[in-house]
């Protein structure tokens, strides 16, 4: 029985079946600085990243009170207990980038800001922004 109680905990960490997510300290907030709420905007929109309560530390780095951004586009996050996706409404910046430019199409498009840990997987509680909503002209 120990043997196979070994050979489970071996497998599962082997696999990453069973990653915990990482704590976040009280009071730590992810923000919009640009663009605000309501805003309209231009095509390549230019998304600038606030934090606070945390630091920026790139994808793999694993270190107390750290993490990366990610920009959610036109969704929500479905698994707070998994990896955040990473596709065209799910963007990465696990080199610890705080600002970035987007192609959006015309027409109103909402963004979020969630801030994941090493292994991109947000935080417990997560760290997100309030979900904006912006004009792409």
């Amino acid at each position: 029985m120990r043997n196979l109680l070994l050979a489970t905990a071996l497998l599962v960490s082997i696999t990453g079946a069973a990653i915990a997510q990482t704590a976040s300290p009280d009071g730590a907030k992810v923000y919009f600085i640009e663009p605000k709420d309501g805003a309209e905007v231009s095509s390549p929109v230019t998304v600038r990243f606030g934090l606070s309560g945390m630091g920026v530390a790139p994808a793999g780095v694993e270190k107390a009170k750290t993490g990366h951004h990610h920009l959610l586009i036109d969704t929500k996050l479905e698994d707070y207990a998994a990896p955040v996706p990473a596709d065209d409404n799910h963007k990465h910046f696990g080199g610890g980038q705080t600002e970035t430019k987007v192609e959006l199409s015309p027409g109103t498009h909402t963004l979020q800001l969630l801030l994941g840990d090493h292994n991109h997987i947000p935080h417990s509680p997560p760290v997100e922004s309030e979900v904006i909503t912006i004009t792409v002209k």
